[in-house]
């Protein structure tokens, strides 16, 4: 089952490798809640919300992934305007 959640357009469990080449599985969750805290239109509660059912989530996959991270669209990464 993958992670679905009203807050996040899309998620994906991917690889990563460690310093000493074990293999982690980590969530990656795409949204387009703004997750910089000095912005203005920063929301707390809501990144609280999509954090919060991120984690339930790992607890009932235990054997999917050990963490999560929260990323913005590519989008926004290239400075478009909110």
């Amino acid at each position: 089952m993958t992670f679905t959640h009203a807050l996040a357009r899309t998620a994906h469990v991917g690889s990563t490798a460690g310093i000493k080449g074990k293999v982690r599985h980590i969530l990656v969750i795409i949204t387009g809640l703004q997750l910089d805290k000095d912005h203005e239109k920063y929301n707390e509660k809501q990144v609280k919300r999509l954090s919060d059912a991120a984690r339930a989530w790992l607890e009932d996959h235990p054997g999917k992934a050990g963490d999560f991270m929260l990323l913005n669209r590519p989008k926004k990464w290239l400075g478009d305007k909110d």
